[in-house]
């Protein structure tokens, strides 16, 4: 999820900033779940061989049919956080800032078709 939510927020976003914006991720994960998430086309891929190879990621139009269930779980996520807080079962030094509403542009970044995407 993190993975998409980088995304979402950036943009299309090289491999190397996408590391580093997934927090606890190995550059052997990250790679394998993007190349999941390829092949279920929700991210696209777009390579450039330049020196170094220039890789980058960003989401499909099939995630822009997903922004209205990703922005109710954010907000069911946020209503539950604040209910814990509340509450009191959550432990001080865990409570922080919910991220920021997630506002894309509800465009995709890419056409759906591979033959479409560029540096294919």
């Amino acid at each position: 999820m993190q993975i998409l939510w980088v995304l979402g927020n950036d943009g299309p976003t090289r491999f190397g900033a996408l590391r580093r914006k997934v927090e606890g991720i190995s550059a052997r994960v990250l790679a394998e779940r993007l190349k999941h998430l390829e092949e279920r086309g929700f991210v696209f891929r777009n390579y450039e061989p330049t020196i170094p190879p220039a890789v980058t990621y960003g989401l499909t139009h099939r995630m822009a049919e997903m922004e209205p269930v990703l922005k109710q779980m954010a907000a069911l996520g946020q209503k539950w956080f604040e209910e814990d807080v509340r509450a009191g079962r959550i432990p001080d030094h865990e409570i922080h800032e919910w991220p920021a509403t997630h506002e894309p542009s509800g465009r995709p970044q890419v056409p759906d078709s591979p033959s479409d995407r560029p540096g294919r």
